[in-house]
């Protein structure tokens, strides 16, 4: 041993000895580390996902639609006499009542044409008495032989041009009173005026123009329009009166057919009215069914010619199953959701979504209910992978 140390002490430098030794000693050292890697490998991965049960709850179908609103009643004021504008009772925007007082045109002339038809008809009342007295009296003397009968047919003409000028004399006393009344612009019904249109001192009415005033507008209750899909017409809706019986109306009431409508703004549908008319037919450009709903606006928030989401209801209660809406999938193959078995293994179902009820879906197929659904962490779950599935807790 000591020759043999000696002889690589004679034929190796100190230092080049050294650096084999090290070498020599890093190759045992990895060489144990890589068997011993093989002998414990590094266990795989198990993602954790959170799973619950669908829910059943008893929910109404619904079909839902795009609509606008409309007024029941517009109409345009315009004034029917004409006259200098006297009077505006109403602020621009008013909620006014019906026959409250809106305009007053100038009415001195009409009142006066009033008193002169009048005049005219108690004249005319005077000529038919005498006429009346006279061919009385030339008849009887004419019985007596004491006048001629041209005089007895003379008074007869008398007294029916006087009962025919009479006649005209009220016709005309009539429409006096009826262009005095025009004086005064009324509103026809309650509702909401616009700004007026002409200011007090113009001259309105003229012949040559009808003079607009201002616009009323009934917004009290309102009037929804919308169009409903050929092929979604359910054959009881085809005639809403019907729908109404089978929906379960009470005492056969047909206006109690329920719907309902939400603003754009607005969250869910907090605006019921009920369906009062459906057009004969079906548009055959469109393929669409009119409907219209009524709706009260009692605080005048809907105003005529908003856009809306209607919601109509379809039959009755049913029980159906809902899933949340983060647990539904899709890709090329369809619709599907993600399950977990009783060996913890991720399975694919794929399911037919129904109606959507507030942050969930009704699964029409696919699903009995007795599944765990994977709610949480469906980017971990791969179907036929296994994972660590934690039951969400009902709230």
């Amino acid at each position: 041993m000591t020759s043999l140390v000696n002889h690589f002490s004679i034929e190796l430098p100190a230092h080049r000895l050294l650096i084999l030794l090290s070498c020599f000693l890093i190759l045992i050292f990895s060489s144990s580390c890589k068997q011993q890697q093989q002998q414990q490998p590094f266990p795989s991965f198990v993602p954790k996902v959170t799973v619950s049960r669908p829910a059943r709850e008893e929910i109404t179908d619904y079909l839902y639609f795009s609509g606008n609103t409309q007024a029941i009643n517009t109409v345009q004021l315009r004034a029917r006499v004409e006259g200098y504008l006297e009077g505006v009772y109403f602020k621009d925007g008013d909620i006014v009542k019906k026959d409250q007082l809106l305009f007053i045109i100038q009415q001195n002339t009409y009142f006066a044409n009033l008193q002169q038809a009048e005049g005219s008809v108690l004249n005319q009342k005077a000529m038919l008495e005498h006429a009346k007295i006279e061919f009385a009296r030339y008849t009887k003397l004419y019985e007596q032989k004491a006048a001629a009968d041209t005089d007895v047919e003379n008074w007869r003409f008398q007294r029916d041009s006087a009962q025919a000028n009479l006649l005209s004399a009220e016709a005309q006393r009539d429409l006096a009173k009826l262009n005095l009344g025009y004086t005064w612009v009324v509103a026809p019904f309650t509702g909401r005026m616009d700004r007026r249109l002409v200011d007090p001192g113009n001259l309105v009415g003229t012949a040559a123009s009808n003079t607009d005033l201002a616009e009323l507008t009934q917004i009290d209750p309102l009037y929804v329009y919308f169009n409903i899909a050929e092929t979604d017409i359910p054959p009881y809706l085809k005639d809403w009166r019907t729908a109404a019986l089978k929906h379960g109306a009470p005492n056969g009431n047909v206006d109690k057919y329920p719907v309902y409508m939400s603003l754009a703004n607005e969250e869910g549908y907090p605006h019921e009215g009920r369906l009062d008319f459906s057009s004969s037919t079906v548009n055959t450009s469109t393929g669409t069914l009119l409907l219209r709903g009524v709706f009260p606006n009692q605080d005048s928030r809907l105003l005529p010619g908003q856009f809306g989401k209607v919601q109509l209801p379809l039959g009755k209660k049913r029980s159906a199953i809902l899933i949340p809406q983060a647990a539904v999938q899709y890709d090329q193959l369809g619709t599907y959701v993600l399950t977990v078995n009783a060996a913890n293994t991720v399975e694919r179902r794929n399911v037919k979504t129904g109606a959507q009820k507030d942050y969930s879906y009704v699964i029409e197929e696919g699903l009995n209910g007795d599944e765990w659904v994977v709610t949480a962490g469906v980017l971990k779950a791969i179907p036929g992978k296994q994972v660590v599935p934690e039951r969400a807790e009902k709230q």
